[in-house]
């Protein structure tokens, strides 16, 4: 019966060769995080003001709904009142949208910012990793060439 070749020393051997230098994954998943850890500032703040805005909103209603519920004298009074507390309920919605716009304004500006810089950084990286792996080949096949040419000269006449 045949037995199967092991081939594990020779793949060490092979792989032990290859120029593979992984810290460019390193620095992949660093700019990753730190672009994670900004994105997420971001957000943060965003929902930060958004509660404020919130809360601002629901303490004013109640303060509004203090004076509507206030005793009056006249029944016309009560009308008014619930008249002045629509229109004043309308124009907060109108001033407390308009903050949540701005805030999500800001944060479409924060994110856009961000990915520009991302991109631009991935970019470079990327440039960098290129150049670095090219001039490793290029030094391995002057070695693995050299390798060749002293221990069999045919292969310097290919």
């Amino acid at each position: 019966m045949a037995k199967t070749p092991d081939f594990t020393k020779t793949m060490q051997e092979m792989m032990s060769k290859l120029p593979i230098d992984t810290s460019s994954f390193q620095d992949a998943f660093k700019s990753q995080t730190a672009l994670g850890e900004k994105m997420a500032k971001v957000a943060l703040a965003a929902a930060e003001r958004s509660t404020e805005i919130s809360s601002q909103w629901a303490k004013d209603t109640i303060a509004r709904l203090g004076e509507l519920t206030a005793s009056k004298e006249e029944p016309a009074e009560y009308a008014k009142a619930v008249s002045d507390f629509a229109s004043a309920a309308a124009e907060m919605a109108a001033e407390h949208m308009a903050a949540f716009a701005e805030v999500a304004k800001k944060v479409q500006m924060d994110t856009v910012d961000l990915m520009l810089t991302a991109g631009k950084d991935l970019a470079s990286d990327a440039q960098k990793a290129a150049e670095k792996a090219t001039r490793e080949t290029q030094a391995a096949v002057k070695k693995a060439t050299a390798a060749a040419t002293s221990t069999n000269p045919t292969v310097a006449k290919v």
